[in-house]
């Protein structure tokens, strides 16, 4: 198990500015995005300006994003850089959507590698460009044969099985994990943990995230073919709060946890619905991979030492300490 490594991300000039909002999804490859931070002129660094990609594999409506990209505009802000976000769940649009960058001649590159198989051929081009790209969220296995420089996120395995130890200790029997998405490395990885850390009988589940009333009905429809289903494990709080409604409909007694938050979420632990929530902290990764290019071009800093993930979860929330995350959460930061 690898250790949790801190990064050490303060810049001397830490100003407030005016955020502005940046990106946009495509769901033709074509590059849609738009720009923010160009004139936030109270909270600028002094050094000279920088454009950074973001580049995402974000599908649309998903609010874990938002959260990601107010981190990315903060740091933007204040580093007096030019932060140009786009994004599309096709690893290979998202592949176009990068090319599109270095071909803009960016001076970073921000990247989610959810595929990396998909992805290897144009971070070696960004590269070889001489444009850093550091990684972010997904690939945290695989952020170093990717040739990235750095990587800011969870590490899903380990999460995934100390999610399983929890659910040992509230006495769970029979696991249902929900896949929104196949073949997503980090969900696919969150699940292979959880069977690893819980020594109950683990079922796996995929359903169409894009498609909340198909994620209704598969939920349900499992729930009341299988009534020894005693925990529902889901990878997303849009998929959670979904989920609440599925145990209803179908009358399960099953009890739900999930990984990562969003402001209703929040108010589901509070009230019971949701009995804990793994919180990967989006925000700060959004922060920490935007910041990161920044000191790297500025003061040749990188995080890790090149050679391990600067870790920003797990975190588990739950009603002993959900109080102490809600006034971030309703902020839109948590």
């Amino acid at each position: 198990m690898r250790r949790n490594h801190r990064a050490a991300v303060f810049t001397a000039t830490v100003l407030a500015g005016t955020l502005f909002a940046a990106g946009c999804s495509s769901s033709s490859g074509g590059k849609k995005s738009e720009e923010g931070g160009a004139d936030a002129s109270a909270g600028k660094a002094t050094t000279p300006r920088m454009t950074v990609a973001m580049v995402t594999h974000a599908s649309p409506g998903d609010t874990f994003w938002d959260l990601v990209r107010k981190g990315a505009q903060a740091a933007a802000a204040k580093d007096n850089i030019k932060l140009v976000y786009s994004s599309d769940p096709s690893a290979g649009n998202q592949a176009n959507l990068v090319q599109n960058a270095i071909d803009q001649k960016v001076d970073g590159i921000a990247l989610t590698a959810a595929k990396p198989d998909a992805l290897k051929d144009v971070v070696a081009k960004a590269t070889a460009a001489g444009i850093p790209v550091v990684g972010f969220n997904s690939g945290v296995s695989d952020w170093k044969k990717l040739g990235m420089l750095e990587y800011f996120g969870q590490d899903e395995s380990i999460a995934g099985q100390a999610f399983g130890q929890r659910l040992n200790q509230l006495g769970a029997k029979h696991a249902l994990c929900v896949i929104q998405e196949q073949g997503q490395v980090a969900l696919e990885a969150r699940c292979a943990g959880l069977k690893k850390g819980f020594s109950g009988k683990t079922d796996v589940l995929y359903v169409n995230g894009t498609d909340m009333p198909s994620v209704k009905s598969t939920i349900t429809a499992k729930l009341t073919q299988d009534s020894s289903i005693d925990q529902v494990v889901t990878l997303g709080a849009p998929i959670a709060l979904t989920a609440i409604q599925s145990l209803s409909d179908s009358g399960s007694k099953a009890k739900l946890a999930t990984f990562d938050l969003n402001k209703d979420l929040v108010k589901a632990v509070q009230d019971g619905k949701v009995e804990f929530a793994v919180d990967q902290q989006p925000y700060l990764q959004g922060y920490l991979a935007v910041d990161s290019l920044w000191l790297y071009k500025n003061n040749g800093n990188f995080s890790g030492g090149g050679t391990a993930p600067v870790l920003t979860g797990p975190a588990f929330i739950d009603k002993t300490n959900v109080a102490s995350v809600a006034k971030f959460a309703a902020n839109g930061t948590r």
